[in-house]
């Protein structure tokens, strides 16, 4: 039996979207996706939610999560880095629970498109190829060696990356992903000692497009409201 914690980390001071890990899509709190789909897993001993609202804490906690402290100001701030926070997580939990996990397996709140398979399928990718860590991401629309552009200090705009041979069709191009910001898994030491999410032995599960969606703005929500109605009808 793999001795596995599960973090969600939601703050309360969402600015693009108000209250928007609580606000209603589609008939629950956003979170209670998240929270629903860990417990669906049975992959977890655990899981524990990271937050400085009492309205999200009362919430998590209704549909069936822990959570046990309340995040800091700090870890709670604009500037405060998501490592940051799902590490401060994870060393509250072995203090609280009196146990050392052996991995942990954060889950994003705002990707509630993602299903139960996904989080069970990454994990035992991740076993199998003993990664390090692992994160999620989908086939990018654009290519930085195609048709993803940047400018330069001095203002010119070049494209985003270049190879020895100009790239003329997209399917010459390198495969490239968007991280879609869904899934992230840590063995503890790397978790424990590791500023990065980029390593030597970081691993990729690619999810399609259509489970993919991170909500970062109002149009977000309405689109995945949109889906969420679509598989319920």
């Amino acid at each position: 039996m793999k001795n596995v914690l599960c973090t969600i980390c939601a703050r309360g001071g969402s600015k693009s979207v108000k209250n928007k890990n609580i606000k209603n899509i589609n008939g629950k709190p956003l979170i209670a996706y998240t929270i629903e789909q860990a417990k669906e897993s049975q992959l977890f001993d655990h899981i524990v939610v990271s937050t400085d609202s009492d309205d999200i804490a009362n919430i998590a906690k209704e549909y069936g999560a822990e959570v046990f402290f309340k995040r800091s100001k700090e870890m709670a701030s604009d500037t405060a880095g998501k490592l940051d926070v799902i590490k401060d997580a994870f060393i509250k939990s072995e203090v609280h629970y009196k146990r050392n996990y052996d991995y942990l397996v954060d889950l994003d709140a705002t990707a509630p498109l993602r299903n139960v398979d996904d989080i069970i399928k990454s994990f035992e990718q991740f076993i199998e190829n003993e990664n390090d860590n692992l994160i999620t991401a989908m086939p990018s629309r654009r290519s930085p060696y195609f048709n993803l552009v940047e400018v330069n200090k001095e203002g010119k705009v070049k494209l985003s990356k270049t190879l020895d041979k100009n790239v003329v069709r997209r399917q010459d191009a390198p495969e490239s992903y968007d991280m879609n910001a869904s899934i992230y898994i840590w063995k503890r030491d790397i978790i424990l000692t590791e500023n990065s999410i980029f390593l030597e032995k970081t691993g990729l599960y690619v999810m399609p497009e259509e489970r993919s969606i991170d909500i970062d703005n109002p149009l977000d929500f309405d689109f995945v409201e949109f889906i969420l109605g679509k598989q319920d009808a």
